[in-house]
């Protein structure tokens, strides 16, 4: 399978917008599209994870198609924001590896499973 960067990502995204989406949607649109597209992703794990038994109709449904649907319309509202991803990505890593450093390793509730 082909390996591409968040920064390719979002230009593939942008250029299917401007070839084949004629526009991308309002910010609000995409909104809430995205938490459609989360909400399905939840749907189906608490049918692969949980307790939930499946219906008829989420038979057919993969997560990996799920969730690149929910990375489709995350690139989309970057795109449309002016938000590079790549850079948030990285910037959201350091703020995680300063201010949880430890806290994860002390934190009982977090042992080892066994």
């Amino acid at each position: 399978m082909q390996e591409i960067s968040i920064a390719e990502s979002q230009k593939l995204v942008d250029q299917w917008i401007q070839d084949i989406g004629v526009r991308y949607f309002d910010e609000l649109t995409n909104l809430g599209i995205l938490m459609e597209e989360v909400g399905e992703v939840a749907r189906l794990m608490v049918r692969i994870y949980g307790e939930q038994s499946f219906k008829n109709s989420d038979q057919e449904k993969d997560l990996a198609e799920e969730l690149g649907d929910v990375f489709f319309v995350l690139l989309c509202i970057a795109n449309q924001c002016h938000i590079d991803l790549t850079n948030a990505f990285l910037k959201g890593m350091d703020k995680r590896n300063q201010r949880d450093k430890t806290r994860h390793l002390e934190n009982e509730k977090l042992s080892p499973r066994t």
